[in-house]
């Protein structure tokens, strides 16, 4: 299967390649064991340099999403596993309201990320609400000799 990804502005092309593979793998569009595009045939496809292909494809392998192997391709790693059916659902959802209200994936993205909780939710109690962020006024620090 050849992954559906497009470039557009807004980040490098080595980001988008990255973020629409992994993206693909994550959602189970692409599954363990499934074969890649060489470097050089999805740098022609995308119009970009096999170098901008590569770092993408090596940074995958480093997060253990893609394997490499001299004869053999790129592939999905065994071990890289899809996010659970509610997540998806969810985004899904997300992406369908987002688009009928005229959102831009970088806006949806932007408000997404200010409402993500800012901790690991491996690390501890559930936090199923956003809280904001206490904002407190700047500190007037006194510096010696500064006056009273």
């Amino acid at each position: 299967m050849t992954p559906r990804i497009t470039l557009g502005g807004g980040s490098s092309p080595v980001s988008q390649i990255h973020d629409q593979i992994s993206g693909l793998i994550g959602s189970g569009q692409l599954a363990p064991g499934e074969p890649l595009p060489s470097v050089r045939q999805l740098a022609k496809d995308l119009a970009v340099a096999p170098g901008t292909v590569a770092k993408a494809y090596r940074s995958l392998e480093q997060e253990g999403l893609l394997t490499t192997r001299i004869g053999g391709g790129t592939r999905v790693s065994e071990d890289a596993g899809s996010t659970s059916a509610a997540v998806l659902q969810s985004a899904q959802a997300l992406a369908r309201t987002a688009t009928d209200e005229g959102l831009s994936i970088e806006e949806a993205t932007r408000i997404l990320r200010a409402v993500w909780p800012d901790r690991d939710p491996r690390s501890g109690p559930d936090r199923s609400r956003y809280e904001p962020p206490e904002i407190r006024p700047p500190s007037r620090a006194r510096h010696p000799g500064s006056g009273p």
